[in-house]
C-alpha cells in the first residue's frame, strides 16, 4: 500500500492536480461552519484544505474503504481537531441523511463496483441544496504521441480496458449524477496536456503500465522498450479528458 500512497502523493504534487483540485475547492463554495465530506479521501491529501475552508466551527469527514489509506489520513490530520476519518465504503456511507453541506469525490468512481449506488449515497447524505464536486478521468480518451502509433494505440487500449474498472467514467458522470437526483450545475473538461517526460511518468504511470501490458501480452517487449526509450528522451505529448462536475442535491425532503 505504501507504493499507492506514494503514487497519490506524487500526482497530487503536480501542477495538473493543483489546478483541478483548486477548481473543485472553489466550486464547492465552502463556508465557515459547514460539514464537508471527502468520499474516498485516500491518504488525506485534501482534508487540510477542506478544514481551512470550513473554519474552526466546521467539520470535515474523510471516508476511505482501505484501512492503510484511512490510517494515513488520520495520521496526517491528527493536529486538526475538526477533521475525522472513517474507514467505510462509498456505497454505504456511515452518515445520516442530510448530514453534510458539501461533498467531493475525486478519482474514485472509476474504481467502484456501482458508481450509481455511490452517487445515491452522496445524494442521501447531502442536505437539500448541498453541493457535490466530482472529478473523473475518461481513459478511453487517453492519447500519446509517438512515431510508432500502433504501439501507442496498443498501450492506450490496455490502460482503458484492463487497468481501470470503469474505463469511460468521465463522460458518464453528468448523466449518472442527474439519474441520482442531482442538478448538474457545471461540467468542465480539465484535460491536461503533458509535455514533460517526468510529469507524464508521474501522472500516467507509463513505465509501470507498459510493464503490465507486456506481461499481459498486449505489447511486444522490444517494441515496448523502443516506445519507452523515445518517451524518456522526448518530445512527449500525453493527454486525456478529465471531467469535473459540480452538482446540487435537489431541494425538497431528505431521502
Amino acid at each position: 500500500m505504501a507504493a499507492s500512497i506514494d503514487y497519490l502523493d506524487g500526482v497530487a504534487g503536480t501542477d495538473v492536480a493543483h489546478a483541478y483540485k483548486r477548481h473543485m475547492l472553489e466550486a464547492l463554495s465552502i463556508e465557515p461552519g459547514h460539514t464537508v465530506l471527502d468520499a474516498g479521501c485516500g491518504p488525506g491529501t485534501d482534508l487540510a484544505a477542506l478544514a481551512s475552508a470550513a473554519g474552526p466551527s466546521g467539520t470535515v469527514i474523510g471516508v476511505d474503504h482501505d484501512a492503510a489509506m484511512a490510517e494515513e489520513a488520520r495520521r496526517r490530520t491528527a493536529a486538526l481537531p475538526r477533521v475525522r476519518v472513517e474507514r467505510a465504503d462509498a456505497h454505504a456511507l456511515p452518515l445520516d441523511a442530510g448530514a453534510v453541506d458539501r461533498a467531493r469525490m475525486d478519482r474514485v468512481m472509476m474504481h467502484l463496483d456501482d458508481p450509481s449506488r455511490a452517487l445515491g449515497e452522496l445524494h442521501r447524505v447531502l442536505r437539500p441544496g448541498g453541493l457535490l464536486a466530482l472529478a473523473e478521468p475518461d481513459w478511453d480518451t487517453l492519447a500519446i504521441d509517438h512515431p510508432e502509433l500502433e504501439t501507442s494505440l496498443a498501450f492506450t487500449r490496455f490502460v482503458a480496458g484492463s487497468a481501470n474498472r470503469n474505463r469511460a467514467m468521465g463522460r458518464q458522470v453528468p448523466r449518472l449524477a442527474e439519474a441520482a437526483g442531482f442538478a448538474v450545475l457545471s461540467v468542465l473538461n480539465a484535460a491536461p496536456v503533458v509535455r514533460d517526460p517526468a510529469t507524464a511518468e508521474q501522472v500516467f504511470g507509463l513505465r509501470r503500465n507498459t510493464g503490465r501490458a507486456v506481461e499481459a501480452g498486449h505489447l511486444d517487449r522490444d517494441a515496448a522498450r523502443r516506445w519507452l526509450d523515445h518517451l524518456d528522451r522526448g518530445p512527449v505529448m500525453v493527454t486525456a479528458s478529465f471531467i469535473v462536475v459540480l452538482a446540487q442535491a435537489a431541494p425538497g425532503a431528505v431521502r
